[in-house]
């Protein structure tokens, strides 16, 4: 056990951290006298308890943690959390542990999918806990970790590489790894309070201003209620969504460097930022005229409000729902979920390969074809101005291919089940890309919990591989990891 001390030492501290952001529906709860106290009491103390045993127990290790030992603690942590995330919604809801597990990963993943149905009744502090939860692992509950644990002794170069999404992981916007976790953080909490103001100018109330602002800058997609933004039914509403949606979509790291330096010329310099709005922008305006064409609705204008909160929605991985796409002409959702599938950008909240890994995967299919064509043509794959190594190469072509096999195996699995093809398929598709809703027996007009047991773990399970990145799982779950 002396081998994985320093990774148990962490954790113990990752989830004390993890309990204090159960004090702010804990406190909700008291104000509001909602019921729900005596559970928040119960789990507060049983999840600091847990984090300081294990703090505790392993307190006097002084190894650094090594490569092999950052990939345990993201997976570690990305398991372990959501059984304490689950446990206010089991006690106070009554859900099995299944369920409450799938709703806790789905927050913390930013998947967005539920399984609860009558959540305009639920108590506020457990709509806030659910939402709370999708900010919380919007940024990475781990880069959080990152700014506080040096403090204490403990290095996070490991974690963070292994946690930040996209393939340039070793890119770095200050020269130490804590002052990057911080600078992300300060813009996240900035970021969500004017998307906060913006929804309570546009007309929410408070608590559903700040519920829909964490849930749309993690682009986790709960809501406070059954029919999402269908229930505002306000164009305000849903611009100011778009607009946050769209922030979220792209690069917190060229979002930090904008903000640094009080100019929007970084995002000029992504390769990825253009691509994304080109896409997002390109879809919306097909998408309404195809709706308009097919009649679906009386007008361009109509067509186009509803193309563009759904297709961003979509696109970014958020999940949002202002009408039932589902019962849209099938093409239209189809299409959304395959922009999910890459549109967002590599360090954005967002799930999917991600828009970097998508354009370096064409540039080297361009490049093929121009071999093919001029076998002594030299041609090199660049992307932001500069040439792509061979290793990020490789690495994002084993991704591709991993990511298509994960997709097609437990799609296969869960029409082996039972399910139709259509659920199946989408089920898969939103879990892995961390989208929220698929089609047939799990559209935007229905819940996750139509899924058996069996079904919902391999969803949870999908979420998990896609909020790692495939790879960060797949490399624990081999036999050659736990070798000495």
């Amino acid at each position: 056990m002396n081998r994985y001390a320093p990774v148990l030492r962490a954790l113990g501290m990752v989830i004390m951290l993890f309990a204090l952001t159960l004090l702010p529906p804990l406190f909700l709860s008291w104000a509001a006298d909602d019921g729900a106290q005596n559970v928040y009491d119960e789990v507060f103390a049983l999840t600091l308890l847990c984090g300081l045993y294990l703090w505790y127990r392993y307190r006097n290790v002084k190894r650094e943690m090594n490569v092999r030992d950052g990939f345990l603690m993201v997976v570690l942590v990305w398991t372990v959390l959501p059984a304490f995330a689950a446990l206010p919604l089991m006690l106070q809801l009554g859900i099995s542990h299944t369920d409450a597990y799938f709703e806790a990963m789905s927050g913390l993943t930013t998947t967005g999918a539920t399984v609860l149905s009558g959540l305009d009744q639920l108590p506020l502090s457990i709509n806030l806990w659910r939402h709370e939860l999708v900010w919380v692992g919007g940024m990475g509950l781990i880069v959080l970790a990152i700014a506080i644990l040096p403090l204490l002794g403990i290095g996070g170069r490991q974690m963070f590489k292994a946690e930040t999404p996209g393939p340039m992981k070793d890119a770095k916007m200050t020269p130490r790894i804590a002052s990057t976790a911080k600078g992300l953080w300060v813009v996240y909490v900035g970021v969500t309070i004017l998307c906060v103001l913006g929804y309570k100018l546009a007309g929410m109330d408070w608590f559903d201003a700040v519920c829909h602002a964490f849930s749309t800058m993690g682009l986790g997609g709960f809501s406070t209620h059954d029919a999402s933004y269908g229930y505002f039914n306000s164009p305000a509403i849903e611009a100011v969504a778009i607009v946050f949606m769209l922030i979220a979509g792209m690069n917190f790291g060229t979002l930090f460097v904008a903000v640094s330096r009080g100019s929007l010329k970084p995002y000029l310099s992504d390769p990825e930022a253009g691509w994304f709005l080109g896409v997002c922008l390109v879809s919306v305006l097909g998408i309404a005229l195809f709706l308009r064409a097919n009649e679906v609705y009386p007008d361009f204008a109509e067509a186009l409000r509803h193309s563009a909160f759904n297709v961003i929605s979509i696109a970014t991985t958020t999940g949002y729902a202002s009408v039932d796409f589902a019962q849209w002409p099938l093409f239209a959702p189809l299409w959304m979920l395959f922009l999910c599938s890459f549109a967002t950008s590599a360090g954005s909240t967002g799930g999917g390969i991600k828009m970097a890994r998508a354009l370096l995967l064409y540039k080297q299919v361009y490049r093929e074809i121009v071999r093919a064509l001029h076998p002594n043509a030299v041609y090199s794959v660049r992307i932001g101005g500069q040439v792509a190594p061979s290793s990020i190469l490789f690495a994002v072509l084993a991704f591709g291919f991993m990511y298509m096999v994960s997709i097609v195996s437990l799609t296969l699995v869960m029409v082996f089940t039972g399910l139709d093809v259509i659920t199946a398929f989408t089920a898969v598709v939103a879990s892995v890309n961390n989208t929220g809703p698929g089609l047939g027996e799990v559209g935007p007009a229905t819940t996750f919990a139509v899924l058996e047991d069996f079904q919902t773990w391999v969803c949870i399970f999908a979420m998990l591989l896609g909020r790692l990145e495939i790879f960060t799982l797949l490399v624990v779950l081999t036999p050659a990891f736990w070798r000495r």
